[in-house]
């Protein structure tokens, strides 16, 4: 007989394509995925996944069953939200998405001061740049800066996030800041962060220019970039703290984003959400300014 935690790991299979996505969803060794599958294509006789060398794709027998693991799943994941939902206890865990940036410049140092407010809430942080399904429980809140939020879920605005180019100061020194954009090495966005308004400004701005070197996090291009490789577009609240930094544009009006903190709408009456909410809320608010880039700078010279 088939089980709910058997179709977990098809479920998973089938969505990532491979045993290190599935892995990853699941929280889980890879080896451990390919074992389960194993297990659960010998309980029905029937093989589920084709094997390749870059992954695994779904037969026609592991295309029903997928389409059952994911209404299966849909429902399961309904009545968690609704069961939390109903938990009035400002205790227990809070999975928490944001990015590698926001984890470093903002998030982080604000954390400590909620810990302190709830010690009865375990946190779980999860940085990158894939926006995490709070349908599927991935994560329970969302910190993240976009145009766009999704309409499944429901949170606020609570800040704009701006952008503008920086560069080290001995890369100013030896290139000059005042030749012009064109002229200058860049650090950029690779294929993996095309999605990032500051990757479309690089092509759209500056389209014959071929950058120096590329770089898979936003993160990674803040500490090229204080190592003077070159320049790059950073967010301001990662720049303008950097003694190590100067401001060679001003704030971009049209790489400009909302900040937004989110949940599903299931979970925004859970306790523990609720409190993490109001907290982020009030303390990244009066972070604004900053988010913004409306504070002193140390601009080129």
């Amino acid at each position: 007989m088939l089980e709910w935690d058997d179709l977990r790991y098809v479920r998973a299979l089938g969505s990532a394509g491979t045993l290190a996505g599935a892995a990853e969803h699941l929280r889980v060794h890879a080896s451990t995925v390919f074992r389960r599958l194993g297990q659960v294509e010998s309980r029905l006789g029937v093989r589920l996944f084709d094997r390749h060398h870059d992954g695994f794709s779904l037969t026609p027998a592991g295309e029903e069953t997928l389409a059952l693991a994911e209404r299966m799943g849909t429902e399961v994941e309904a009545l968690e939200r609704r069961l939390a939902g109903r938990d009035t206890r400002p205790s227990g865990i809070v999975r928490v998405t944001t990015t590698d940036t926001l984890l470093l410049g903002v998030l982080g140092p604000v954390l400590g001061g909620f810990r302190a407010e709830n010690p009865a809430i375990r946190l779980e942080l999860v940085s990158g740049n894939p926006f995490l399904s709070l349908s599927r429980r991935d994560a329970d809140v969302a910190l993240r800066p976009t145009a766009d939020p999704p309409e499944t879920l429901v949170g606020r605005r609570i800040a704009e996030v701006a952008t503008a180019v920086y560069a080290s100061h001995g890369y100013l020194e030896n290139r000059g800041a005042a030749a012009p954009l064109q002229e200058q090495c860049w650090i950029a966005p690779d294929d993996s962060l095309a999605h990032l308004g500051s990757a479309r400004w690089l092509r759209r701005e500056l389209p014959g220019v071929e950058p120096v070197i590329q770089c898979n996090s936003v993160a990674g291009m803040h500490a090229l970039t204080r190592g003077g490789v070159g320049l790059a577009p950073l967010p301001c609240f990662l720049g303008d703290p950097d003694p190590a930094l100067v401001r060679v544009t001003p704030p971009l009006s049209q790489l400009t984003v909302g900040l937004w903190l989110l949940t599903h709408p299931d979970l925004r009456r859970v306790a523990r959400i609720r409190a993490l909410l109001d907290f982020l809320h009030a303390r990244l608010r009066d972070q604004s300014a900053m988010l913004a880039g409306d504070v002193p700078s140390r601009p080129a010279d």
